[in-house]
């Protein structure tokens, strides 16, 4: 199981998201969990567990206020963002682990707008809750901002994989040239995985670089036919498998 995979399925069950959400907040014992959540405390242990074994949170021992035995405490243990967009021609799912750096160092990662508020914490480690709201506002405006732009960028990503696989779909007959053809595409460019290929689908090796040559010959001749002019490399050069997605250079 990947740290995705791990992630989704912690993740996607409702009492272990409401006890991130309290754990964000502060530390909590077990019992405050229990009864802040309305879930049974063996039944919350159990949910801890398991965001324990896939390294979300962790657990430390602190002092009784009672004087009794030392008394175990979770905190979230970890910083990353999911990412998923869905749609006709379009899937990705990625997790992305967030920068651990000051705010100094952020800052020239930042939105110009946003460095103020990086500059204003400096190496405070308090702030009071009026300030805290303000900065908290000026980066939620930011977000807002950030969002609506990817959307569009998504959007627009959308609209030229349906065109792509519309072509795909009219020049190529067979399922599984239409098949390598999508993976070469969702490679963004990269160098084609055979490996992965291979073990993704029922064909073997021999097949799956036969059928790789195949079709990298015919998206040669689709590129001299559009531009014009004869496309001529080494066999061995890595040009031949992305002349699907680059230039008419």
């Amino acid at each position: 199981m990947t740290d995705l995979d791990k992630a989704l399925h912690l993740l996607q069950n409702k009492v272990r998201r409401q006890i991130l959400e309290r754990l964000i907040r502060e530390p909590h014992y077990p019992m405050q969990l229990a009864e802040l959540i309305g879930v049974s405390q063996p039944a919350i242990v159990k949910h801890l567990k398991e965001l324990e074994s896939g390294h979300m949170v962790s657990k430390s021992k602190v002092p009784s206020e009672k004087g009794g035995p030392p008394r175990t405490i979770y905190t979230v243990d970890q910083a990353f963002s999911i990412q998923i967009d869905l749609g006709p021609d379009l899937f990705r799912c990625e997790q992305r682990r967030l920068p651990a750096a000051s705010p100094v160092r952020l800052a020239a990662k930042l939105p110009e707008h946003t460095r103020a508020v990086a500059d204003a914490l400096g190496g405070r480690r308090k702030i009071a809750v009026g300030e805290g709201l303000e900065h908290l506002r000026t980066l939620a405006e930011a977000l807002d901002e950030l969002d609506a732009q990817r959307d569009a960028i998504i959007s627009l990503h959308q609209h030229v994989r349906q065109r792509v696989s519309a072509g795909v779909e009219a020049d190529f007959e067979h399922y599984e040239d239409r098949s390598i053809i999508q993976s070469i595409v969702e490679s963004n460019g990269a160098q084609l995985d055979l490996n992965a290929l291979i073990k993704n689908r029922t064909f073997g090796e021999q097949d799956l670089h036969a059928l790789v040559d195949t079709l990298g010959a015919q998206l040669e001749r689709q590129l001299a036919k559009r531009a014009g002019h004869i496309v001529a490399a080494p066999l061995n050069t890595d040009l031949r498998y992305f002349l699907g997605l680059g230039s008419n250079e």
